[in-house]
């Protein structure tokens, strides 16, 4: 084989890879206040800076108020995106969840009804979906309040929340609904983050009065047994955490919703972190969902199809 020829098939292959490379977008899922709009996007190239694309892409149209709050998606590897959201502030017994496959065009919208079994139960709040690949499942974890179901602790019978999960393959067969953590304290907005087989980090919101801070739990299993909760690791008054990883390093993203910003930290450990909130940028408005890789070819026909 000539030197020439050798060459050629060499920078084809990078240029190849360097494609590929290309392809992939964060994404970040959105809402505005009051929450009845539906879904926005923010997508950014580096993980870092985020900019909004134009327009709502799926009106709530379930619950008792038909809102859409805490957005959280998916992708599995036949390319659907799963999407799962807050349909009610009260009331409800479960949350919401649509497909998609260009994340324009969605399937019908239907409640998945967690916490049926116990009518007491006050909210069905901050679902957040994760894909288990080993499993080959999806698992969703979100936080219910179910009063005098735990000691009532600094907060109110009526917001003594707990984290729940269940299972499901296709959101139209669900297991039962299991307690996930109960960490002494009432807890919401957990987001599971997968490092390597049975290594799983679960970021959560002690939201007691006191504290409304984020904190941190390790297991061997997305399903737990959880250690204890860590040490808070942001400053009073922020929820609904995402995780991505950004080149070596593990991006938490969070609303800091007394002042109206978002926040971000960067660790490598779960253990050390690094304030990263005045080097990002997020759009004005935008509230807390999950971050995502996308390919390239989706974010342009968002663009392309913006309102």
């Amino acid at each position: 084989m000539n030197k020439p020829f050798i060459l050629w098939i060499t920078f084809f292959l990078f240029m190849f890879v360097s494609c590929k490379q290309e392809k992939d977008y964060y994404v970040f899922t959105s809402f505005h206040e009051p929450a009845t709009d539906g879904l926005r996007f923010l997508y950014s190239a580096d993980g870092v800076h985020w900019d909004s694309i134009a327009g709502t892409w799926l009106k709530p149209e379930i619950g008792k108020q038909q809102i859409m709050r805490d957005p959280s998606m998916v992708q599995t590897p036949d390319g659907t995106f799963h999407l799962v959201w807050t349909t009610s502030w009260k009331g409800d017994l479960g949350f919401g969840y649509a497909s998609s496959k260009d994340l324009i065009h969605w399937s019908e919208q239907k409640m998945i009804p967690v916490m049926a079994h116990d009518t007491t139960t006050v909210n069905v709040w901050a679902p957040e979906i994760f894909y288990d690949d080993e499993q080959q499942q999806f698992m969703v974890v979100w936080a219910s309040c179910v009063p005098n179901r735990f000691p009532r602790g600094v907060e109110e019978v009526k917001n003594n929340h707990r984290l729940y999960y269940i299972t499901t393959k296709d959101f139209n067969t669900v297991s039962e609904t299991k307690l996930l953590y109960d960490p002494g304290f009432s807890s919401i907005d957990a987001v599971i983050v997968k490092r390597a087989a049975k290594d799983y980090v679960m970021v959560l919101k002690d939201n007691t009065r006191a504290n409304r801070n984020l904190k941190i739990a390790f297991a061997s299993s997305p399903y737990g047994p959880y250690s204890e909760a860590s040490a808070a690791f942001t400053e009073p008054f922020v929820e609904g955490p995402t995780v991505e990883k950004v080149g070596d390093d593990y991006m938490i993203y969070f609303d800091v919703y007394k002042k109206k910003i978002y926040g971000a930290v960067k660790t490598r450990d779960f253990i050390n972190f690094t304030n990263e909130t005045a080097h990002i940028s997020v759009p004005q408005g935008h509230k807390h969902g999950t971050i995502c890789k996308v390919p390239k070819a989706i974010v342009d026909g968002l663009i392309k199809n913006q309102k």
